[in-house]
């Protein structure tokens, strides 16, 4: 192919794929997937209707898939952080040999036994019947990460079933691609008619040796562009890069192998590729940066692919095979079916998860498809149907697989909807005692950071005007009318009265309220010292002015930041109750990177912390960030 054909191909097909996102987005508001949109878009824009898409355009660039398949690879790689699901490994482990095993096996044996009820299968010998089986059963295995990712982070799901099924959903798709290999050379071998001995599994071994030893290099290599001082888009190419390149590495082993060894070396690139992702994501420290930077490339990447799989279709097939489709979609269903309650009588797990363990695993996405466009590829003959039949199994996959999940989601009483988190969130709630302008000023900067301040007066209060806090005045310290108050519920309290009537309250709060955090506003220096011995926040106005002042002079974008004047940043306190988040190092952790750790404060002691610093339950961390990242990161903390 000369340039001006390559590149007449290229652009053509890119604004195919620029009208596929916009279509997609009308799809997404009638409640249909995105991919649906995009394959939907590529259909019409194919050979079985406007044909802008030839099927040469399509064959020509298949190097879109190729590099496509390779992020979907990547980005699966990258979900698979061992530290985060360490808390359900025994669940994970029989969860996923429930999937694996009885999926695999029931659906290769039922496709076997209604082969010829199957178009394409129905004149194949039984070789090529069992081959094409096997290939059937490999792929009903796969998941979506990217699927299950979307609706746990929509749901904003937490809790032991939601981390058994993404352990179990990244899982199986490492494990698949695996699986894949092995079942593509087996598939093969059965087709072309050549003995499976020995030598055959010997071979078949060393091939898979080799694919995990060049991808734990692949890993290091994908370690080189984060050690260069560039920013995310070149970083981004360079993945890209490094992705494609192992498709190219494994073209040519396999084309020249046979002149080399009499031999056709087949290392599966899709295996190397998930290998290095898990590699850099357990291994290193750029596992953070690396899933950003997919999460950023990934979207574009999956219009590309769904698009151009899309115009690779025939409608006439597709409408050929849906009512087969349909068919197997509820085989899968009905296996997976079994394979959650073995998972969950295995593990011993609640047994209100025993009949609803399979729902979260229903939707399949690009694993899936990418792995039956490469049977597609490789047998011209019957590959193109196996792809339509998968594609519309898929499809279905995606309209009932989410939906299901999220009822699962909410059955288990693990979702947390932004609505219903309220009540698990604390009170935010202060109760600030002097009425003056620096008090008001400070229940309305509170407001603005969704804290319910209250005013207290020991006098009488004319309040003039509206206020979006509650005024309280001639309030007699007792124990009764601090219940009345409800202050054992208060978050903080802030003194601003005299140091006299100061000290009286926080003795009789510390005495008998107990509330977390009182802060004094200091008049006089000698009285620091009795504050201090009720573990009282000191602020002395003086000092603090000067300490500020101090700080502007000397590194005036900290001081800026810590204070909130940089748009877009806050600051919050987050206890550790996440039982996954003991033990682990700061360094360990997959936080936003616009997340700064100031201090850890332990047993009310301040820490020295590092990279190395390890975790506690019950830790409290102050961090600074943007408020999303902030809000992520105190779920990510919490049970």
């Amino acid at each position: 192919m000369d340039l001006n054909t390559f590149l007449i191909y290229t652009i053509g097909f890119l604004f195919v794929a620029i009208a596929a996102s916009q279509i997609a987005k009308l799809f997404q508001k009638i409640k249909f997937p995105l991919i649906t949109g995009f394959i939907i878009t590529g259909l019409i824009a194919g050979s079985s209707f406007l044909n802008f898409i030839t099927p040469t355009a399509v064959q020509n660039l298949n190097f879109l898939n190729e590099i496509a398949l390779a992020i979907i690879a990547f980005s699966a790689g990258a979900e698979l952080y061992l530290d985060d699901l360490r808390s359900r490994l025994k669940s994970i482990k029989w969860m996923t040999i429930g999937q694996l095993v009885i999926t695999f096996v029931l659906t290769s044996v039922a496709v076997f036994l209604v082969a010829d009820r199957i178009p394409f299968m129905s004149e194949m010998n039984t070789e090529s019947k069992l081959a094409v089986s096997i290939l059937f059963g490999t792929i009903f295995v796969a998941r979506s990460p990217s699927s299950a990712i979307a609706v746990i982070n929509e749901m904003r799901a937490n809790g032991p079933f939601t981390k058994t099924v993404m352990g179990v959903t990244v899982l199986k798709d490492v494990l698949v691609i695996i699986l894949f290999a092995i079942s593509f050379s087996i598939a093969k071998a059965l087709i072309n008619g050549e003995e499976m001995g020995i030598s055959f599994i010997a071979i078949l071994f060393i091939e898979l040796i080799i694919s995990f030893s060049i991808g734990y290099l692949i890993g290091k290599v994908l370690e080189i562009p984060f050690l260069l001082s560039a920013n995310s888009k070149i970083k981004g190419v360079a993945i890209i890069l490094i992705g494609y390149s192992v498709y190219i590495f494994s073209h040519y082993i396999k084309a020249n192998s046979v002149i080399w060894l009499n031999h056709e070396v087949i290392l599966e690139p899709l295996l190397m590729t998930i290998i290095g992702s898990f590699v850099l994501t357990n291994y290193s420290k750029h596992r953070v940066e690396f899933r950003e930077i997919l999460e950023e490339i990934s979207p574009t990447i999956y219009i590309i692919f769904f698009t151009l799989t899309g115009a690779s279709l025939s409608f006439q097939t597709l409408m050929n095979v849906f009512g087969i489709a349909v068919a197997l979609f509820f085989l899968r269903l009905f296996t997976m079916f079994l394979g959650g309650i073995f998972g969950v009588t295995a593990v011993k797990d609640p047994k209100k998860y025993t009949f609803i363990a399979w729902m979260p695993y229903l939707t399949q996405a690009g694993v899936a498809l990418g792995l039956a466009t490469i049977i597609s590829e490789e047998f011209a003959v019957w590959g193109h149907e196996f792809e339509t039949i998968i594609i519309a199994i898929i499809v279905i996959n995606q309209l009932v697989g989410p939906p299901l999940f999220k009822w699962t989601l909410n059955y288990v009483k693990e979702s947390h909807l932004r609505a219903k988190m309220e009540p698990l969130q604390s009170t935010r709630d202060a109760i600030i005692f002097g009425i003056e302008n620096q008090s008001i000023a400070l229940a309305n900067q509170l407001q603005k950071h969704n804290w319910k301040s209250r005013l207290v007066s020991l006098e009488k209060f004319d309040a003039n005007g509206s206020n979006d806090f509650e005024i309280i005045d001639n309030f007699v310290p007792s124990v009764k009318n601090f219940k009345k108050l409800e202050f054992d519920k208060t978050e903080a309290v802030v003194l601003m009265l005299s140091d006299e009537v100061n000290y009286e309250l926080a003795e009789f709060i510390y005495e008998n309220i107990g509330i977390k955090d009182v802060i004094v506003r200091l008049n006089n220096r000698e009285n620091f010292e009795k504050f201090h011995k009720l573990g009282t926040l000191i602020i002395e106005p003086m000092t603090a002015m000067v300490s500020l002042l101090d700080h502007f002079v000397r590194s005036p974008n900290a001081a800026s930041l810590l204070l909130g004047m940089d748009e877009g940043q806050d600051t919050m306190d987050i206890e550790i109750k996440n039982r996954d988040i003991h033990g682990l190092r700061i360094r360990e952790l997959r936080l936003p990177t616009d997340i700064i750790i100031l201090s850890i404060k332990r047993k009310g002691q301040l820490l020295i912390t590092h990279g190395y610093t390890r975790l506690r339950l019950g830790d409290e961390i102050t961090l600074v960030g943007s408020p999303k990242s902030l809000e992520d990161t105190k779920f990510k903390f919490d049970t």
